[in-house]
């Protein structure tokens, strides 16, 4: 069964990093079917209502979409396919008697030449005239069409609440200070890392914790360690503010005081020349004990996510890392972040 991921189009690639690694998580068998501009679909196995209860815990984690639809057609972008493509469908197997439906469209970008509101009308209308009602404001079933490269039409299954990734915003959390990471992009990471519910996540640059604060959130034990008195204290307020199993300790990342092996994923956003408090003989000194470190605490087989102005990837090998995919994010003319996705051999 196809269901089609509206992704946010903020990165070319970690919103279907994320996208697959959370259906992972949830549990769900599928394949990708078709990856087009902003939009991800893929063929899922199972029953259509089992399928579709794990898509909303799908959903509850992801960052980087807006909705999920259930596919009900694809087609090109001219108005005359979309419209004949509506015609066609059997709208019997989407809504159900007595249900009302809405009909929303988004364009990605300019591969069509209409106006999202005229095939709002147009669709909605044939939908209409097959004896279905109507209700533009609390509707049972809302239609959204996707069209960029493609057309991707069908019934919504799960949207993505981004609002609350708002509401934490580092400047709106209890403690605040400068140059870190913005929630969706720490859930972003939190996610392809696979940390489930209840295992281990552990950053040795924890900060103000607001990767720790995105693991916590999705229910994930979380353990931090932050050099810094100061920041330690206001990584523990945030972390207090949003609640969850969690353990931030003052210490050096290259001597970290864990067993071997007992953490289930690693997320980590290390200094790169930005702090003065970084307490090393130097950076080269502060990634090879870290890396050291990051490496023996990682059950086997597990993933490490490192992100960093700089290239870590000597660091990772010598360490005893596999390197698993390397990514970049331009944040804005001066700043290019390295994602480094990291498999512990």
């Amino acid at each position: 069964m196809l269901y089609a991921l509206e992704l946010s189009g903020e990165h070319d690639v970690l919103p279907v990093m994320e996208a697959y690694a959370c259906m992972k998580i949830a549990g769900l068998e599928f394949k990708e079917y078709e990856v087009l501009d902003q939009c991800l679909v893929v063929d899922i196995n199972g029953i259509r209502d089992e399928i579709e209860s794990r898509l909303l815990h799908v959903a509850q984690r992801l960052a980087m979409s807006h909705h999920i639809i259930r596919v009900a057609g694809m087609c090109d972008t001219s108005a005359n396919t979309i419209l004949q493509m509506a015609e066609n469908i059997d709208y019997s197997k989407h809504i159900d008697p007595g249900e009302t439906f809405v009909v929303r469209a988004r364009k990605i970008k300019h591969y069509c030449d209409f106006e999202r509101e005229f095939i709002e009308g147009h669709v909605g209308g044939t939908i209409f005239r097959k004896r279905f009602r109507a209700n533009l404001k609390t509707p049972d079933v809302k239609f959204r069409l996707i069209i960029g490269e493609k057309c991707i039409f069908g019934p919504v299954v799960a949207s993505v609440d981004r609002s609350a990734y708002e509401k934490r915003l580092p400047h709106k959390k209890p403690f605040f200070y400068p140059g870190v990471l913005m929630p969706r992009v720490a859930r972003a990471l939190v996610n392809i890392s696979g940390v489930k519910e209840g295992e281990i996540l552990f950053d040795p640059f924890c900060g103000t914790a607001g990767i720790l604060v995105e693991g916590a959130i999705i229910g994930a034990k979380v353990i931090g360690i932050e050099v810094r008195p100061m920041i330690t204290s206001g990584a523990q307020m945030n972390l207090q503010a949003f609640g969850g199993h969690h353990d931030v300790i003052i210490g050096d990342a290259c001597m970290v005081p864990l067993n071997d092996e007992c953490v289930d994923a690693i997320v980590t956003d290390p200094p790169y020349g930005r702090s003065a408090a970084i307490k090393a003989e130097s950076l080269h000194h502060l990634y090879d004990g870290a890396f050291r470190e990051m490496y023996r605490l990682l059950k086997s087989e597990k993933l490490a996510v490192v992100v960093s102005e700089i290239d870590v990837s000597v660091f990772a090998i010598d360490a005893g890392f596999k390197i698993v995919c390397e990514y970049s994010q331009r944040v804005h003319r001066s700043l290019t972040r390295r994602i480094t996705l990291l498999q512990k051999r």
